[in-house]
């Protein structure tokens, strides 16, 4: 009798305990109706510019039928409404449809679309009447034909830089040069082939820079712009090196100084022999005059007094 009541007492405790575990699961499984709850598949999406994009927003609980869903695009810490009462707005109007329950689909994606996006669904029956997702959206843009600067001419022994360059493409352009359709390492010492090469190059900004250009590095240079997007390239450009000509130079040093020596020796002559000097009269240079009268004039001592010589004849 004893150890039938014993058994009979555990078993009601067993029985109790049961009941408290189921009821605090129907607690919990109430409590959960009663909050609406947010997540997505993806967080950090992408795509390619002129693709379509999935913002997923899924309503994982709630009890509310018809809860108030709202979408907002954060771009420089400002926000701005791209879908609301029911509706899209702003920059998305005719390239953005909601999705059931609260996913957002973009067709037709621009570069200006990159941003946060937000989903926000408010749930006034129940007991947590709000929740929220934050996305985070980039669009990849695939880069332009870049801007390529090659020197065209360069002697032996100097400097020389090559500039490579575009600003459409997200994420930034990385660079690469390519000599004789040979991509050139970013280390010259990875290559035989340019091992002895005085080049820095930089593939974050594009240039590609000789401290001390060689014979050898003479040859058809273009430059390849890429990025998750894609590449683009600019049209090859010859650059040539050639000797620099010591004795030619000074040669035609020489040449020049001994031309102008002759034409100022030539200068000097011409002055001493009278060819740049001028005449000029004085006030006691009087010209003859002609005999048109007959009569012949002689000069006195006193100024401007004259007397008829014995020829003059009446």
């Amino acid at each position: 009798m004893y150890r039938y009541t014993k058994h009979y007492i555990h078993s009601k405790m067993a029985l109790t305990r049961l009941s408290c575990v189921l009821a605090l699961l129907s607690l919990h499984c109430y409590v959960s109706i009663l909050a609406v709850t947010l997540r997505t598949t993806n967080s950090a999406p992408w795509a390619n510019e002129f693709e379509s994009i999935e913002l997923s927003c899924l309503i994982e609980s709630i009890s509310t039928t018809r809860p108030r869903i709202e979408w907002k695009k954060i771009k420089n810490g400002e926000p701005s409404y791209v879908y609301f009462g029911n509706e899209i707005a702003g920059d998305l109007v005719k390239r953005a449809h909601i999705r059931e329950p609260a996913t957002l689909v973009i067709s037709n994606a621009t570069r200006a679309d990159t941003a946060h996006y937000r989903c926000e669904v408010t749930a006034p029956d129940d007991q947590k009447t709000f929740d929220e997702v934050l996305i985070n959206l980039n669009i990849r843009v695939k880069p332009v034909i870049p801007t390529c600067a090659v020197p065209k001419s360069v002697p032996v022994g100097k400097s020389a830089e090559l500039s490579c360059v575009e600003h459409e493409g997200f994420p930034k352009s990385q660079y690469q040069w390519f000599r004789n359709k040979e991509e050139i390492p970013l280390d010259p010492k990875s290559s035989p082939k340019f091992f002895n090469s005085s080049y820095v190059l930089n593939g974050d900004t594009g240039t590609l820079k000789f401290s001390t250009v060689r014979k050898e590095d003479a040859g058809q240079y273009y430059c390849r712009a890429k990025n998750e997007a894609g590449v683009s390239e600019c049209n090859p450009q010859m650059m040539e090196v050639y000797d620099i000509n010591i004795a030619g130079i000074i040669l035609g040093v020489l040449v020049v100084v001994v031309v102008l020596l002759c034409i100022t020796v030539g200068i000097c002559c011409a002055y001493r022999r009278g060819y740049f000097a001028t005449q000029k009269q004085t006030g006691s240079n009087y010209k003859t005059s002609g005999k048109g009268d007959g009569v012949d004039y002689v000069r006195t001592e006193d100024e401007g007094d004259f007397r008829h010589k014995s020829s003059f004849v009446i």
